[in-house]
């Protein structure tokens, strides 16, 4: 199983459409072990496989609209999905609709997420939206429970995070930054020269030496709900 994201070969088909109030009924296409995040320059759909038996952690430096948009993907999976945010107002209409009722997407407080249960038939995402310093807590990675940090900028946490996750995923930063992310994570020089320049919804997604370029672009429903792909909150 590769550790990062993974290309899903075949016949592409046209995309469907559906109204911002059928979210419950969000459904994406997904191989035996991923979410589709978007498509690479060929437009081909990568994945990231969030349900596993073993820990997985995954970092985001970007912006709040990505870390939703795959919220709700994962929700479409089955997954239980749980949001640790000291911003809720900034979820708590993404969670009403998405489960019609159905409590598939939760809001806890920072440091205030309960112990989940995970289970290979009840696989759990949780995305910690904790500002630039998200503190270490009981929230960690398990069988059958992946976490995605998001932050929104370099912080001091940063290069610590980038180091233990197995995925990271970087949008469009300084130059500054580009620089100090490069040598963490043994970027070229191309790709660090890159990352100041990325437009809205387009993310490089590192996994050890892999590296994919990925746009995310949202469905009907999601931009419905979330408006168009943007790095800015």
């Amino acid at each position: 199983m590769a550790k990062g994201l993974r290309g899903l070969v075949g016949p592409r088909h046209a995309g469907h459409s559906m109204p911002a109030g059928h979210l419950a009924a969000l459904s994406l296409p997904v191989g035996d072990d991923g979410v589709v995040v978007g498509d690479d320059a060929e437009g081909r759909p990568q994945l990231v496989g969030f349900h596993r038996s073993t820990p997985y952690d995954v970092l985001l430096i970007g912006g709040l609209w990505t870390a939703q948009v795959l919220a709700l993907r994962a929700a479409g999976t089955g997954a239980r999905v749980v949001v640790e945010t000291g911003r809720r107002q900034e979820w708590t209409t993404l969670a009403q609709a998405a489960g019609a009722g159905l409590e598939c997407i939760t809001l806890h407080d920072v440091g205030r997420v309960p112990p989940m249960g995970a289970t290979v038939g009840s696989p759990v995402v949780v995305i910690r939206d904790c500002g630039m310093r998200p503190p270490r807590g009981r929230v960690v990675s398990s069988p059958w429970q992946s976490v995605l940090t998001l932050l929104p900028y370099l912080s001091p946490v940063a290069p610590r995070l980038m180091r233990a996750s197995t995925l990271v995923g970087v949008q469009r930063v300084s130059p500054q930054e580009a620089q100090q992310i490069g040598r963490i994570l043994g970027l070229t020089q191309p790709e660090v020269a890159a990352l100041p320049t990325l437009a809205d919804g387009v993310t490089l997604w590192c996994s050890g030496r892999e590296r994919h370029w990925v746009m995310t672009s949202g469905t009907d429903a999601e931009s419905g709900l979330l408006g168009m792909a943007r790095r800015m909150d």
